[in-house]
């Protein structure tokens, strides 16, 4: 073989060895020939998740369905929190199921190295992809309960208590997405940060309880006093349940800005999720 032939082999490599892993290294070809696996991975969670369980995937309704009986006592009941003319059952199941796509997309994705350090230290392949199966599988718990949360809205607009409205549930979309951004990115950020400090798993257990309640999810955003709506308004969570609450119901406290607020928040604190996950994510092996 030639010298011309063999300098022409060496410049159509397959694989590119740096000694610094980047902090943009998302390759999005690589991720789609990954494919297989990140579904193969999602399956295993899935089926992780309910085998061996007395109602196996049902765990995904009853789950919220608990909670929301449990919200219609304690909040409505007896603190006597007024819907309106809403029913409290359809009420709080709105806000839960946009906290559940929130809450577990955060707290799942956060425990991506934890979980998979034994995988991550004896295969090569993009650690993003873990993190990524991560997300389709909270996306397909999510939808279980999307339809639960449809069948109970249809339930009663059937006996009359509300309008129908299908326009509206389209906005919902745009919603959903900004609210799995925003956990995802999160998620990628302490799944870094739990990795080299195993304690911040707790404090990251109470950030998600004390910040349930600083979002609109059993309230509107209409009902906190004024001198603490501020405490509220820059969450950038508190929009996305006032619009996601009005895809349903025709009711809520609509702000473009803090939509927009929401839309920018979630940008950015899903691409330095990605950036820092990208950095981090091989020197970490190490520590782990």
């Amino acid at each position: 073989m030639s010298k011309k032939e063999i300098d022409h082999e060496l410049l159509n490599w397959e694989w590119e060895i740096k000694p610094e892993t980047s902090w943009w290294n998302l390759n999005f070809k690589e991720l789609v020939s990954y494919k297989d696996l990140i579904l193969q991975l999602a399956r295993k969670e899935f089926l992780g998740l309910y085998q061996q369980t007395l109602l196996g995937p049902f765990w995904a309704l009853l789950q919220p369905l608990l909670t929301v009986i449990t919200y219609v006592i304690v909040f409505n009941r007896v603190i006597g929190i007024s819907t309106g003319s809403v029913p409290p059952f359809l009420f709080n199941l709105i806000g839960i199921t946009l906290w559940n796509l929130f809450s577990e997309m955060f707290l799942q994705t956060s425990k991506t190295f934890s979980l998979n350090v034994e995988i991550f230290s004896k295969v090569y392949f993009p650690r993003i992809i873990v993190a990524i199966s991560t997300l389709w599988l909270q996306l397909i718990l999510f939808s279980i309960q999307l339809l639960l949360l449809f069948a109970t809205y249809l339930y009663f607009s059937i006996i009359g208590d509300l309008h129908f409205d299908i326009s509206r549930i389209f906005l919902i979309f745009p919603i959903i997405v900004i609210t799995t951004g925003i956990g995802f990115g999160g998620g990628l950020i302490f799944s870094v940060l739990t990795a080299k400090y195993r304690d911040l798993t707790a404090l990251i257990q109470l950030i998600i309880r004390l910040l349930m309640f600083v979002c609109p999810i059993f309230y509107t955003l209409s009902m906190v006093p004024e001198n603490m709506q501020w405490l509220v308004i820059i969450n950038p969570l508190s929009s996305l349940f006032e619009y996601f609450r009005f895809a349903f119901l025709g009711t809520g406290t609509l702000n473009t800005f803090l939509l927009m607020y929401s839309a920018v928040f979630m940008v950015i604190i899903g691409c330095f999720g990605i950036m820092l996950f990208n950095k981090m994510s091989d020197k970490l092996i190490d520590i782990l």
